[in-house]
């Protein structure tokens, strides 16, 4: 497992999503569902499609009803995100927790698996610069704008996947140790968001 393995998956996720390009399609996911493939493509997935949603819910032309659908569904999309974030980090966790820390070992405050749910989100963002750079009806100017951005963040996946694998070297060899804490969010739980539990009495 390292950042060459994890950003190969999120861009099969991408390209597959790609070939209907429609949020309503059902994830496909060829991996194993007790393989760590399998949870990086769900998670990229997850992405793509809200990544659309959040250009959908933009639409001025949008009608109210719907504009409270999609926002709805990009709330579902949040709680999927992070669910599956912290399934992500309890494979990790589950990896490594043989391991003795050495003394004087670090606390990581990004976790492997946050630190992928950046790396994922990172690639959505250069498939579809690198479309602005690709895009024929486009001005010059509009092109070498997006280019500058690609540029950019072609570095930026390049640091994150180094920042990748050098944490999971230095937890593997005991330098550095990670603790799992659930994000626990109240506002999807109708005994903690006082709004739901006030409308529930």
């Amino acid at each position: 497992m390292n950042a060459t393995f994890a950003n190969d998956l999120f861009r099969q996720s991408i390209q597959d999503y790609h070939l209907t390009d429609d949020v309503d399609t059902p994830v496909n996911n060829p991996y194993s569902t007790n393989d760590i493939a399998f949870l990086l493509y769900q998670k990229n997935w997850i992405d793509t499609v809200q990544w659309h949603l959040e250009d959908i819910i933009r639409s001025p032309t949008i009608r109210p009803d719907e504009l409270v659908g999609v926002k709805r569904r990009i709330d579902l999309s949040n709680q999927d995100r992070t669910d599956t974030v912290e399934q992500m980090d309890g494979w990790f966790y589950e990896q490594y927790r043989g391991i003795v820390p050495k003394p004087g070992a670090r606390l990581n405050s990004e976790t492997p698996a946050w630190l992928l749910d950046r790396m994922s989100i990172l690639q959505l963002k250069i498939y579809h610069f690198r479309e602005q750079v690709e895009r024929p009806s486009v001005t010059d100017e509009h092109r070498q704008k997006a280019q500058q951005k690609l540029a950019v963040l072609l570095e930026q996946e390049t640091d994150l996947a180094q920042c990748f694998d050098e944490l999971l070297e230095d937890i593997r060899n005991g330098n550095r140790y990670m603790k799992v804490y659930r994000q626990m969010k109240m506002y999807n739980d109708p005994t903690l968001n006082p709004v739901l539990y006030s409308e529930a009495k």
